[in-house]
């Protein structure tokens, strides 16, 4: 390989790999009824400035508590940014709309949906599914969990048990990088909403544009509490983008995979990996690592179900243990491996995930931690139903599996995915 080649590569790959940094603070919170008081907690105390991005922000009760949560610090003179998914939260935009009216919260939606024509724009497929928030660049949380209640589904109404999810909340050197990736989405999303009246506000655009582009490259000024305050845990912050980090989640997990030695525990909702993963869970379980699979019991949506389906007979033939959550719905994604790698976020293991939407993750290297986050698995695991063989070698399974890899195909190309999977 020449060395212009060589040196490409190498800088191509660097940008895929997490970056980790000691000194954080990691702390694992179980579904919206830790996280919602935790946030809400913070934004009270709020002194400077609230950045908060999510692909669902709903109109429900524990909803609205944190939009009025925002409101209130804006009353008190706290900056406030919030960005939401034009897809996701398309449904209670008009409500937030409403409820933001008269406040200085600038809310901005990313890839906004609310006109037949947006389907027909470029790039559509491609969400904000990315679930941040940064107060005062002092803390963060990040994770899988949308701004709507436990206990409600969008499709199926009320449970009487909650979603299993999870996030982190963050102190330390990484609340400056999530910070900064808050911020940069928050001006896209604005910045796209302004080109809609660009030919009528021309001057007030171009000077947004300059603010935009001053954010996007300068990140928070703000800085973090010194390290020498806090704990010495080992993290990454980990995005997912259609930029220069567009298979860094993969790798993290791939390469996680790869090198256990002893067990690898993974929850998801959505599974479907490609090939590196699904050859890394093949391998891991070949030599004698015990490898867990958590996924759905009950099904959203039906496809996402034969998808996972469809790799059973696969993964089962070479050792690996799946199981299905059955008690409630299950949207956490999680992974511990070895009992020292973990990971907490919003990125399934699936195509759209891993090659589509914007996503972010928190890698720790820490025992504790993973500890903490591997209990939860154990718990999860214990009132879950065991996969113990299936029907994969019928003509109706790899039916199934045709048109799932069929439909998998089609979307990548109208999403304009690039590369394998």
């Amino acid at each position: 390989m020449k060395p212009g080649r060589r040196f490409g590569a190498r800088r191509r790959r660097a940008a895929q790999d997490a970056g980790f940094s000691g000194g954080n603070d990691v702390e694992l919170l179980r579904g919206g009824d830790q996280l919602f008081p935790r946030m809400q907690a913070a934004i009270r105390h709020a002194r400077n400035e609230v950045w908060l991005a999510t692909y669902i922000f709903h109109s429900d009760d524990t909803s609205l508590a944190l939009a009025d949560a925002l409101i209130a610090a804006d009353r008190r003179g706290v900056r406030v940014r919030l960005v939401i998914d034009g897809f996701g939260s398309n449904g209670s935009l008009r409500e937030l709309r409403q409820r933001f009216a008269g406040s200085g919260v600038a809310m901005a939606v990313f890839r906004p949906m609310d006109r037949w024509w947006r389907w027909l724009q470029p790039g559509q497929l491609r969400r904000l599914h990315q679930k941040l928030c940064v107060v005062d660049g002092d803390v963060a949380f990040v994770g899988g969990i949308n701004v709507i209640d436990d206990r409600l589904d969008l499709h199926h109404g009320r449970t009487e048990l909650p979603r299993l999810d999870f996030a982190v909340e963050l102190r330390g050197g990484l609340v400056d990088q999530v910070g900064q990736s808050v911020r940069s989405i928050w001006s896209r999303a604005w910045l796209g909403r302004d080109f809609d009246d660009a030919l009528i506000d021309y001057v007030p655009l171009r000077r947004r544009m300059g603010l935009w582009l001053t954010q996007l490259w300068r990140g928070p000024q703000r800085l973090p509490d010194p390290v020498s305050q806090l704990g010495p845990m080992c993290a990454a912050f980990v995005l997912r983008d259609n930029l220069r980090r567009r298979r860094t989640i993969e790798h993290a997990y791939a390469d996680a995979i790869a090198e256990a030695t002893r067990t690898v525990d993974i929850i998801c909702p959505y599974f479907y990996p490609g090939q590196r993963i699904r050859q890394a869970l093949r391998h891991a379980a070949d030599r004698g690592v015990r490898v867990r699979l958590l996924l759905q019991g009950k099904l959203d949506y039906r496809l996402a179900g034969w998808a996972a389906e469809a790799l059973y007979a696969e993964l089962l033939g070479h050792g690996v243990e799946i199981y299905e959550y059955t008690p409630a719905f299950l949207h956490a994604k999680v992974a511990v491996v070895d009992g020292v790698w973990a990971t907490v976020g919003s990125s399934n293991i699936d195509p759209l995930s891993l090659l589509v939407n914007l996503e972010a993750n928190v890698v720790v290297r820490d025992a504790g931690f993973a500890a903490r986050l591997a209990a939860e698995v154990d718990t999860a695991v214990a009132v879950s139903r065991r996969v113990s063989e299936t029907g994969g070698q019928g003509l109706r399974a790899m039916v199934r599996r045709a048109i799932v890899a069929w439909f998998a195909y089609v979307f990548l190309r109208v999403a304009g995915a690039a590369g394998r999977y």
